[in-house]
């Protein structure tokens, strides 16, 4: 018996990725608007998105290696 190579389905899907082009990210004042109104309404996992995506809005190089 020959060993055969099973492909993983999250296989295909990272290669799909990373040939896709990186979106743009929507502006600072944009995202503050959300964050507030996330804050506003309570909405705690919102708040944390938001606030992550000013960061790497804000600097691209933040979560580089």
């Amino acid at each position: 018996m020959s060993p055969r190579y099973v492909r993983r389905p999250t296989e295909v899907a990272a290669i799909r990725a990373a040939a896709r082009p990186a979106r743009p990210l929507p502006s600072v004042p944009a995202l503050l608007a959300a964050l507030l109104v996330a804050n506003d309404r309570g909405d705690r996992e919102a708040v944390t998105l938001c606030a992550h995506r000013v960061v790497r809005a804000s600097d691209p190089k933040v979560g580089e290696q």
